[in-house]
Order: structure tokens, then C-alpha cells, then sequence
């Protein structure tokens, strides 16, 4: 959808040709946002029905006032050549998701912004200039609990009345699915109603770390209970969450991360990695159990711990769904950042 640039006040550029974690967070805000303010996406690659403009507008769009709000270093610094070079009056804003010390350069970048958002806690101490923080969100009417778990288990080939957990997404090293496998290795003998499922996409980079983990899976005593599927070719990876009873989060390092989220949404507690903001989303005892990133032990015992009491478990579920949609609906994530986007353009920032 592209739009005449002069009707837009507030730019939210995607500068990058490969799908990121960051690409997901603008397609999936820019049409919410755009219900409420006049704001378009630009870049080098973006499906057809997004709000947008043409690269070449940023050029010759008639001089406003606007927002322009980057979420990487090179957006960052197109927003500066903008505004000093063409004399754009715009007012410039930056979100991040980083969970480790910044460059001088970024550092250098983000202090010349005019308003900084970060997404967790965690992220806003590592920015060194005053922060908001607003979480992502997710589309929580989309990942909502199953209304016929047994026939969704059957649509997707799962079995139906064994204890299901779940890891999803991209599988690499960073993502700990080597520490999943070797979790379930070790604690499925001891729980015989008990299935793994993972599931995620593969890059020729890691292709030999997802052979090696297929074949341990597969020499394994469990290895008809461990599920090792290809990516979801479909829109949506919801019903995945949907069917399952534990999310397993054991990622090395997350910027963000949005699985226990999703699980959380979807009526299913997580066990997750202290990284990311996964200490903001998973409320320990309450809607799962935090435990330190990249301890085998420590994932073992915590699932170990979890499927011996079945009880603690149904307790987690009740609360994942209330939680998830208290505080971190994608509207909430929209909404704040909305009310940024007019602060500055009232001319508040200074």
C-alpha cells in the first residue's frame, strides 16, 4: 500500500533486505498503528499491503514535521542525513532491543536522538541515556488457548493425550535447542506420557548442527517420543503453541524474544533462560520457572521438577493467559509508542 508521503507525519524504516526479528516487530505494528496516525514503513523490500512509501520519496517529500523512528544503527543515521543534510525538521527516535554494550558509533548515534525506547529493562541499561521501556507485544486474540486441543493435536500429527513440550523457532547454537535435545534425552525415560516436539527453520550455516541433533534425537532410548519437525510452512505458528503443555525457552543469548510470550498467550507456561526479557514476560512459580542461560543441570531439574508435579503445572497454565493479555498486547506496544510519536510531534521533546 503506498501512500503520498506528503500525508504521512511519522516513518518507521525497515533499511534491510533480509526478514530479522526487527523486520517482524515493523510489519507487525505499522498497520496496527496506522488505524490511529498517519505512519508508513520504508525500505528496500516489503510485502505489497504494508503502509509505505518508495525509497526515492525520502528525497523529494515535502519538508514537515515528522517522526522518524529507526531501529537500526543505519536507520539511525539516515534519519541524521535527513534532517541536516535535506533539512528535514524531523524529530528522531530509536528503539532497542540490544542486550550488551553498544559501540562508540551506536553510542555516538543514539545520544543525538531525540527520544530512546528500549524493550526491556534489561536493554535500557545498556543505552546510557534516559529511556522509555515498552515491551513487545503480540496479537493476543490470535495466540489464544485452543478451543479443541484433541482435534488440533490430530490436524497436526501429534499424539493426542500425552504431555507435550514444545521448542520453536530458528534452530542454531544461540538458540539452545542442543541443550532441548539433550534435555530430553535425559529426562523422558523417567516420564513415559511425556513427547517432545521442536520445531524451527534451518539456514545451510547450521545445517550440520541441526543433522547432528536429528541423530542423537534418533540414537536415543525416547527417540519414537522426540519430534523433530521442519519449519511450519504456513502463516502462523499459533497452533503449535496451542497444543502444547510446556513451552521449553533455552536460548544462549535472545534480544527480545517472543516464544514464551506466545506460549504464555496461548495458556501455556514456559521454562526459559534468564536472557532476553524473558524475566519480564515468565513470572517465576506463577507462569513457569526462570533459570540461568546455558546450565544443562539447571534445565534438567527444572523440567524434571515440573513434570513431577502435574498440579503446579495446571496452576501456571491458569495464569499465563491473564498475564499475557494484562500487559503485553501488541495495541498496549502500539498505543505507547503512538503516544510518543504525538509528544514529539507536539514539539515536547525539545
Amino acid at each position: 500500500m503506498t501512500l503520498d508521503p506528503a500525508t504521512v507525519t511519522v516513518i518507521a524504516p525497515n533499511l534491510k533486505k533480509r526478514y530479522s526479528g526487527v523486520t517482524s516487530t515493523v510489519l507487525r505494528l505499522v498497520p496496527l498503528q496506522a488505524r490511529d496516525i498517519a505512519i508508513a514503513t520504508v525500505g528496500p523490500k516489503l510485502p505489497a499491503e504494508i503502509p509505505q512509501i518508495r525509497l526515492r520519496d525520502l528525497l523529494t517529500m515535502p519538508r514537515r514535521p515528522r517522526v522518524w523512528h529507526a531501529r537500526r544503527n543505519n536507520e539511525m543515521l539516515a534519519g541524521l542525513a535527513l534532517k541536516h543534510l535535506l533539512r528535514q525538521p524531523l524529530k528522531l527516535m530509536f528503539t532497542s532491543a540490544a542486550q550488551r554494550r553498544h559501540s562508540g558509533y551506536t553510542k555516538q548515534l543514539i545520544r543525538r536522538m531525540d527520544r530512546v525506547v528500549a524493550t526491556s529493562a534489561r536493554s535500557a541499561a545498556f543505552l546510557g541515556v534516559p529511556a522509555h521501556v515498552i515491551h513487545h507485544g503480540i496479537d493476543t486474540d490470535h495466540f489464544a488457548p485452543a478451543p479443541d486441543r484433541t482435534a488440533l493435536r490430530a490436524r497436526l500429527g501429534l499424539p493426542a493425550d500425552k504431555l507435550l513440550l514444545g521448542c520453536f523457532g530458528r534452530i542454531r547454537p544461540s538458540k539452545g535447542n542442543d541443550l532441548f535435545i539433550d534435555a530430553m534425552i535425559a529426562v523422558l525415560p523417567d516420564f513415559p506420557e511425556a513427547h517432545a516436539v521442536m520445531m524451527g527453520g534451518v539456514t545451510d550455516q547450521f545445517a550440520d548442527y541441526a543433522a547432528d541433533l536429528k541423530s542423537r534425537a534418533a540414537a536415543s532410548p525416547v527417540a519414537d517420543r522426540i519430534h523433530i519437525l521442519p519449519e511450519d510452512p504456513g502463516w502462523t505458528i499459533a497452533p503449535w503453541f496451542q497444543a502444547i503443555d510446556l513451552y521449553i525457552a533455552p536460548q544462549r543469548n535472545e534480544g527480545f524474544g517472543l516464544t514464551p510470550l506466545e506460549a504464555m498467550s496461548c495458556g501455556v507456561p514456559s521454562i526459559a533462560t534468564d536472557t532476553g526479557a524473558f524475566a519480564e514476560i515468565v513470572a517465576p512459580d506463577e507462569t513457569g520457572l526462570l533459570i540461568p542461560t546455558d546450565d544443562p543441570a539447571a534445565l534438567q531439574a527444572a523440567i524434571r521438577a515440573t513434570l513431577s508435579d502435574p498440579a503446579r503445572l495446571s496452576r501456571w497454565a491458569a495464569a499465563c493467559r491473564p498475564r499475557a493479555t494484562g500487559g503485553f498486547r501488541i495495541a498496549d506496544e502500539a498505543a505507547a509508542l503512538i503516544a510518543i510519536y504525538r509528544d514529539l510531534l507536539d514539539g515536547s521533546a525539545g
